[in-house]
């Protein structure tokens, strides 16, 4: 996977793009927290997806784009309360949110999910993300009325 981004203004541009399977290739691309639009990119007999795509890489990099390093994203919590050291089910659930933000905020271009922890009275799900207001409004409104509405807080872990 490749992800680019690119500040225009007040907002940040993000383009992406991962492989399907060996003769196809996804490019999803728009402003950082809205879904976005995508693409497949498929191999022919002439051409090589892998090919097409790295053009549209070099475009986008001549014009701007550029990767973010890890280390320059926010650390997002989403923290919930637990007694003690959390359940099985606990655990299934920080499981399910974990993937439903890996989803959510990887097609608005925000970033994505890097796991979770339990314990001490909290079980919190962390991800990286390139803008945390963005982030966080983003999965506000992705919580809304589902089983991960009673979360206790989204913080910026760095920020503390």
């Amino acid at each position: 996977m490749l992800k680019l981004y690119k500040q225009v203004d007040n907002e940040i541009s993000y383009w992406e793009t991962w492989n399907k399977d060996e003769k196809t290739g996804i490019v999803h691309w728009g402003i950082v927290g809205q879904r976005g639009q995508d693409k497949e990119v498929k191999s022919t007999l002439f051409s090589s997806f892998k090919k097409e795509i790295q053009k549209e890489i070099d475009k986008l990099i001549d014009d701007g784009y550029e990767q973010v390093d890890l280390e320059e994203h926010c650390t997002l919590l989403i923290e919930f309360a637990v007694e003690g050291m959390g359940t099985p089910e606990d655990v299934e659930k920080r499981t399910r949110l974990q993937n439903r933000m890996d989803e959510t905020l990887g097609w608005t271009g925000v970033g994505h999910c890097d796991g979770g922890s339990i314990g001490s009275g909290t079980m919190e799900v962390c991800c990286f993300v390139i803008d945390f207001d963005k982030a966080k409004n983003v999965i506000m409104q992705d919580l809304k009325n589902t089983e991960f509405a009673n979360y206790t807080r989204i913080y910026d872990e760095n920020a503390e």
